[in-house]
């Protein structure tokens, strides 16, 4: 008996700990994004940045279960590619930002950018690549 419940032990020792839920951005470009990332929690509308994803690398913008299933991100290489679409969030020119709501931007001292719709169908976490 003492035998199986040491192997019982290990055995949960060994299998490991279950992945940490996540929005992560993974870039398959050369260059080196600048990421922002949108949502609502029910409440209000958040938006935040900037990350700096390296090339071929990935980075978590969001750490824990996700609560939604739609996110928003606007991300940029600062060159030829960029990442955006219709839904309009603020953000700040250049310093890493946080903004509540996304109206009135320019009053606020913040620019106005297009992020692009992601459905993650309410998954616990999610991976959005970014490729040329």
């Amino acid at each position: 008996m003492r035998t199986a419940l040491v192997s019982a032990f290990a055995l949960c020792l060994l299998s490991g700990s279950p992945a940490l839920a996540a929005f992560k951005v993974c870039n398959k470009t050369q260059l080196p994004v600048r990421t922002a990332i949108g949502r609502f929690d029910g409440k209000n509308w958040t938006s935040e940045g900037w990350w700096t994803v390296k090339a071929k690398g990935c980075l978590d913008l969001l750490t824990g279960p996700l609560q939604a299933r739609y996110y928003y991100l606007y991300a940029s290489d600062g060159g030829a590619g960029t990442w955006d679409g219709k839904f309009h969030f603020c953000a700040a020119p250049a310093k890493r930002f946080k903004a509540e709501g996304r109206g009135d931007c320019a009053k606020r001292g913040f620019d106005t950018r297009g992020f692009f719709q992601i459905d993650t169908a309410a998954s616990p976490d999610w991976t959005q690549n970014l490729s040329n």
